[in-house]
């Protein structure tokens, strides 16, 4: 009889629990619904105090908002390659989905941006490229040639294509400013014979130093007729310096910046030239890249992407082209507000 008693439990059990194994293995999108993973996409710029890469992070943060994404911004304080290395390591740690650098040291970063490849954590690079094997995309701002060009074509025409001229970067290790620069010593040889180009220096990304540079240089050489400075930190820290020693007009100061950072001098007749793209929409276009990246939409041989408000952008190669340079001068910048 004990027995007769147990054999109802018994059965009862496996059926409980059979018909619990047939609802867990209901087909997801029925029974339950189905959630998605955000894509993270890990942004990180030279330096995060730079104007000009604020208004990277103002793009970028746009296209986030967008696209739906979860967005990690982190960078150095200033410029330190090796501290963007520590934080593309702890973003591998962490796992994210891609990553959007902005390279201060171009083979120096190479290595944990491969280690992340290896990881299935998808790069693209911005504003300033690693190795090509570091990175599936590079997001330009412009041709390096159309850059370059434009620079060396403008102050020609500021100094009537003769005389002494300087230039300011950022530091000697910036791969894209390196890059620009072999392009401007050719477009100089190759068709500005009367102009010298008498030195370059560092300014570690910095106002004050760009200043102090300057000052250094027209002591240096009393026939200086041009100032190029090619980071956007150096161009109102020239103006400055030759504000200050009263040479404004006599020495030309142009270069890469803000239209925001450099209005007051272009007003004044002490910057002649800021020749930039729109920044934020570099940082939008880079988000766009890495969720197109992430999602598979974006593969190696597109000759377009589509990026949202930009619309239909071209790709050479591996390159992501936003568009050719613009000129800012003091009859046009009031109609720029970044």
């Amino acid at each position: 009889m004990k027995r007769s008693r147990f054999i109802p439990c018994l059965l009862a059990l496996p059926l409980t629990l059979l018909l619990s194994c047939e609802k867990s293995a209901a087909p997801i999108g029925e029974d339950r619904p189905k959630t998605a993973k955000k894509l993270t996409i890990a942004f990180m710029p030279k330096s995060k105090g730079n104007s000009y890469f604020i208004a990277c992070e103002k793009g970028a943060r746009e296209a986030v908002q967008e696209l739906g994404v979860e967005l990690l911004f982190d960078g150095p304080t200033n410029t330190d390659p090796a501290r963007q290395n520590e934080i593309v390591e702890n973003w591998i740690t962490l796992g994210v989905d891609v990553m959007a650098v902005a390279c201060e040291n171009r083979e120096g970063i190479s290595g944990p941006l491969k280690r992340a490849q290896e990881k299935g954590i998808k790069v693209v690079t911005f504003d300033s490229d690693t190795t090509p094997d570091a990175r599936s995309f590079f997001v330009n701002q412009a041709t390096p040639q159309g850059i370059g060009e434009t620079l060396m074509d403008e102050a020609a025409r500021l100094c009537g294509e003769e005389g002494e001229f300087a230039i300011i970067t950022a530091t000697l290790t910036a791969a894209n400013m390196n890059e620009w620069r072999k392009i401007i010593e050719a477009r100089l040889a190759e068709k500005y014979p009367k102009m010298k180009l008498v030195d370059t220096k560092p300014c570690d990304d910095q106002k004050d130093k760009a200043q102090a540079e300057t000052t250094n240089l027209m002591s240096a050489n009393p026939k200086l007729k041009c100032i190029m400075a090619i980071c956007s930190p150096a161009v109102p820290g020239a103006a400055e310096a030759v504000k200050q020693a009263g040479k404004a007009g006599v020495v030309k100061v142009l270069g890469l910046g803000l239209p925001s950072e450099n209005r007051a001098y272009l007003k004044d007749g002490v910057t002649q030239s800021v020749i930039l793209w729109r920044a934020a929409d570099l940082g939008y276009l880079s988000v766009q890249a890495a969720y197109a990246l992430g999602n598979k939409t974006l593969v190696p041989g597109n000759n377009t992407i589509h990026a949202g408000r930009l619309g239909d952008i071209q790709i050479n190669g591996t390159s992501i082209i936003l568009g050719k340079p613009f000129v800012f001068t003091k009859d046009n910048v009031d109609q720029f507000d970044f």
